[in-house]
């Protein structure tokens, strides 16, 4: 009886050796949920703050919990290597993601798609922070769609991938 095992491919396999195996600074983006407890939150910002100190640049997006508390992370180590990816402009971020916002030196708006819904709009940010990365670390939940769909879509642009999983 023969049996199909699914392994992953030898190109899969020198792909994270390669990623293992490198010394020189990246740039990881780092993704994540909004409803993230604040225990979770310090560790994001503790790996972020790593991260950058080691001389990565990080990209990520504008949103409150994970992705604030990159920004955090980031900017205490070292805030020129942080670039920041808004879904929408400024002006269109909560009160409380905006006064952070106003500190990153590297800030990229999206006016153009203020009149898509914020859901559109994080889609195609996410695309957007995905093509300038090399790497591409997430937190989500099991059904954080649009995040899941991010790192499929970077898996498929042969991106490394490392999602961790709230639930």
């Amino acid at each position: 009886m023969s049996q199909s095992i699914d392994l992953p491919r030898v190109d899969d396999f020198l792909q994270e050796l390669a990623a293992i195996q490198q010394t020189s600074s990246k740039r990881i983006a780092l993704l994540g949920s909004r409803h993230v407890p604040i225990t979770h939150q310090h560790l994001i910002e503790m790996m972020s703050y790593a991260l950058v100190l080691s001389g990565n640049r990080l990209i990520t997006s504008g949103a409150t919990g994970t992705n604030s508390a990159a920004i955090r992370g980031a900017m205490r180590a070292d805030p020129n290597l942080l670039t920041v990816i808004l879904p929408q402009s400024l002006e269109r971020q909560p009160r409380e993601s905006r006064d952070q916002l106003e500190q990153v030196m590297h800030l990229v708006e999206s006016p153009e798609n203020d009149t898509l819904s914020l859901a559109e709009a994080s889609i195609l940010c996410n695309q957007e922070i995905v093509s300038r990365c090399q790497q591409l670390i997430c937190f989500a939940f099991h059904d954080s769609n649009t995040l899941l769909k991010t790192c499929q879509s970077a898996e498929d642009q042969r991106k490394l991938v490392t999602l961790f999983y709230f639930d």
